[in-house]
């Protein structure tokens, strides 16, 4: 039997080929923009992160945990910074490098697990950049303690998470339909809605999760926001669905 994650990762380069928003990479035009500091870079679905954020990076090194897909990176390295991005899709991975080849820059570019310890030796970046993913995983803290162990003392954690409001409405978002946590390998029902939706194994998680998770790690929080989903009627309604947060060693 195929693990989740094992799923997760045949699903999400099945939504790349179908043309998926987050695995579309960034054009020639966007690039060359960057350069010359026109440039947005998002956590969540809506909400550019605040540039106050990031700071100057010419010249840090800057994790993209589960961040492929040839959006964020790129932009990085067009501001200076020296980037490696980890990944469990391919196709994610794929973009990355067919970017940094169209570019003529390197970046190390790892088809890896977030699930598992990282390939990083301790304190080994700036920035640690972590866009909206922890809802493919059952358990976000092991993610979070590796953000903290491969950051520098003084390095940023900034980070994209779902609340728990996506997952306990019906599909047309009207009805309350499911009870928490929604947890597709403890719920048979679950499980074979995501399968039924092509939706990969999904999971949710509370803020005690995310935020207390942070904390535990070691993390001081510096700064938080929320959004959207970006469409549907939670987003006509204003419900924010997701938190963006920033973090400092």
């Amino acid at each position: 039997m195929k693990t989740y994650q094992e799923i997760n990762k045949e699903t999400i380069d099945r939504w790349i080929e179908d043309g998926w928003e987050w695995g579309t990479p960034v054009s020639h035009e966007m690039y060359l923009k960057a350069r010359e500091g026109e440039w947005e870079v998002f956590l969540t679905p809506t909400v550019p992160v605040p540039r106050a954020w990031l700071g100057d990076i010419e010249g840090k090194k800057i994790l993209g945990l589960a961040s492929g897909g040839g959006q964020q990176m790129p932009i990085f390295q067009a501001l200076g910074a020296t980037c490696t991005v980890l990944d469990y899709a391919s196709k994610q991975i794929e973009s990355e490098c067919i970017v940094a080849e169209r570019e003529g820059y390197s970046i190390e570019a790892i088809e890896g697990d977030m699930t598992k310890r990282l390939p990083f030796e301790d304190e080994s970046f700036d920035i640690v950049f972590h866009p909206v993913s922890n809802c493919y995983i059952e358990e976000v803290q092991p993610v979070f303690d590796e953000a903290y162990r491969v950051l520098k003392k003084g390095g940023i954690f900034l980070a994209g998470l779902n609340n728990e409001v996506n997952y306990i409405v019906d599909e047309d978002e009207r009805k309350i339909v499911w009870s928490m946590p929604f947890n597709p390998l403890k719920d048979e029902r679950a499980r074979e809605f995501m399968l039924k939706e092509e939706a990969g194994m999904q999971f949710s998680h509370t803020t005690a999760e995310q935020i207390g998770g942070q904390l535990k790690a070691g993390f001081t929080l510096l700064d938080i926001y929320d959004d959207t989903n970006g469409f549907g009627r939670l987003h006509e309604m204003n419900i924010k669905t997701y938190i963006a947060t920033k973090a400092i060693k």
